[in-house]
């Protein structure tokens, strides 16, 4: 991995310089198993979901990474001098399972690399539809530096740089709307802790008629609100909670676009 010659706070704040002058960065897209060679992690220590790699047997997935590491290397990703060995690390036919390996990662990469293991917090976002499961995570460094993550149901990761929060927020909407169906406010409902279906109201209706169903959490030492959204052919509908396990504080209401960009951006705040 490439070394950054300076401490944290200066790496952020020359990037959230950078991010001031340029906008909003597109950087390099990664699959599950390109990831995986480059920041291997348990499942149990990353947050991220890996929805293609992890649905393949262990033999498979060895195979797949393997394919990724000779990929990586032909795009000039990574160059690695042993690249052979480590593909036959990773594929079962080294005759060892541990091999000595000099990475060096393209800089755009080594930067998401980086972004995603020092974040402080992080915003998870998982979606249900019809076609299954995709997920989104921004990791927040600073409100004027933020990493988005969206990954397809396919397992491709999608990396932007985001300068401030409303940017971050506005990308993220179109994630947990991506329809464009949040019209207006309707009225706010408050809801009780037992969020029984009798005393739900509307919601139960909604609830039962959502085509799309996107979980909000942020995954901070002391946990933040949390929201779901409901999508209809017609809406989106937020149900909102001060904070995990909270008595008291939880709404929903049919939003409009820009209470739903606000709601965003209140929690990545």
């Amino acid at each position: 991995m490439a070394e950054i010659d300076m401490n944290m706070s200066e790496f952020r704040e020359e990037l959230a310089d950078a991010l001031a002058e340029g906008g909003t960065r597109t950087l390099p897209r990664l699959t599950d198993e390109e990831l995986a060679v480059l920041d291997p992690v348990t499942a149990e220590e990353s947050i991220v979901s890996s929805p293609h790699l992890s649905a393949l047997p262990p033999e498979q997935q060895n195979l797949v990474m393997a394919t990724a590491l000779r990929s990586l290397v032909a795009r000039g990703v990574v160059e690695i001098s042993n690249v052979q060995e480590m593909a036959a690390v990773l594929n079962g036919s080294h005759g060892s399972s541990l091999a000595q390996v000099d990475m060096r990662i393209q800089f755009d990469v080594d930067l998401v690399l980086t972004l995603r293991r020092t974040a402080d917090r992080a915003l998870a976002l998982r979606q249900e539809t019809a076609a299954g499961a995709a997920f989104a995570y921004a990791y927040i460094h600073t409100s004027h530096l933020l990493l988005l993550e969206r990954v397809t149901t396919a397992g491709v990761h999608l990396f932007t740089l985001a300068g401030n929060i409303r940017d971050a927020a506005v990308l993220l909407c179109s994630f947990v709307d991506p329809f464009g169906v949040a019209d207006r406010d309707g009225p706010e409902q408050r809801l009780g802790p037992s969020l029984d279906r009798d005393d739900i109201g509307p919601l139960a209706g909604i609830i039962d008629n959502a085509k799309i169903v996107t979980s909000l959490a942020l995954l901070a030492d002391d946990p933040g609100p949390m929201m779901v959204a409901y999508g209809t052919d017609t809406a989106i509908w937020t149900v909102t909670v001060d904070r995990p396990q909270g008595p008291t504080g939880i709404r929903s209401q049919a939003v409009g676009r820009e209470t739903l960009t606000r709601r965003l951006m209140d929690m990545l705040s």
